[in-house]
């Protein structure tokens, strides 16, 4: 059962957008997804596949917001139509009160796997987004560039390339690169999957440190229950296709966070409220699929 710890902080429901205008009258959010419907064709038929359906999320500036929920539910499909890559196909999904009509330099995504540049240096993969936007000079997004590695902790790998560097490095290059664009909102679909479980704690503080010292809200999306407890102010618990957000839960501790955080009854308790809240979604959308197919 979920801990009684986290049941009071834990009661934005599905629907619930009361959190809508937090900063105060005629304050809007800075990201708003209201009842959001995404399909798509189905290849070789008529018929249409609903990827998420009924979806509310809301976040203010600053927000660090984990999406957790089990393959195939529709969470990657929401960040991709933040980022501007899919459409919406009803309902309301705005940023800063204006509708989303495609990519744009205010989203910055950081994929699963880096896709750096391999002929490129570290810092020229830095640089690539700022050459790209034509918005500054050479030498400024060089500057730029490698303030950021200096931030990742890279500035004495600069000169290196891709294959000389681990996984772990290549996140952090992934990441300097995605924030050189300097976007509000950073997208980030399961950044660490691809890296040791030992470099991905370590990633994860270092996530939360960057976003705080460059003041950028940030949408994450992972698998990993532990991981969602440890970087969320709140987690937003998806359930099967199609998607939707069944429950939000706040999470009590506030940033900066120490690794040791995850050794303390209140850490465990948050993750298994989370993994309560994710698994009765899962059997419930079992049942009714059997339920339908006994008809």
């Amino acid at each position: 059962m979920s801990s009684s710890t986290h049941e009071q902080k834990s009661n934005h429901q599905a629907g619930d957008l009361s959190h809508l205008a937090a900063g105060g009258a005629g304050t809007v959010a800075h990201l708003v997804a209201r009842d959001v419907l995404i399909e798509y064709p189905s290849p070789g038929s008529d018929q249409v596949t609903i990827a998420v359906q009924n979806c509310d999320l809301v976040l203010e500036r600053g927000d660090f917001v984990v999406l957790v929920g089990p393959s195939g539910c529709g969470k990657t499909t929401l960040l991709n139509a933040v980022a501007g890559f899919v459409p919406v196909t009803g309902g309301v999904l705005e940023l800063d009160g204006r509708p989303i009509p495609g990519p744009g330099p205010d989203r910055a995504m950081v994929f699963q796997q880096p896709n750096l540049l391999p002929w490129r240096s570290v810092l020229a993969n830095v640089t690539y987004g700022l050459e790209l936007s034509k918005k500054v000079k050479k030498a400024e997004a060089r500057s730029q560039a490698a303030d950021l590695l200096e931030l990742v902790g890279l500035a004495d790998v600069a000169q290196k390339y891709p294959a000389q560097l681990s996984g772990g490095m290549q996140a952090r290059v992934n990441l300097a690169r995605a924030l050189a664009v300097e976007p509000e909102i950073l997208l980030l679909d399961e950044p660490f999957a691809a890296i040791d479980a030992q470099t991905r704690e370590l990633m994860q503080a270092e996530l939360l440190r960057i976003c705080a010292a460059r003041d950028v809200t940030a949408l994450f999306v992972t698998h990993d229950i532990t991981e969602a407890a440890f970087l969320a102010d709140r987690v937003c618990v998806f359930g099967p296709r199609p998607g939707r957000i069944v429950k939000e839960i706040q999470v009590p501790w506030g940033r900066p966070r120490s690794h040791d955080i995850r050794r303390t009854p209140e850490f465990t308790a948050l993750s298994e409220e989370i993994g309560d809240v994710l698994y009765s979604a899962i059997a419930d959308a079992r049942a009714a699929q059997l339920e339908g197919a006994a008809r």
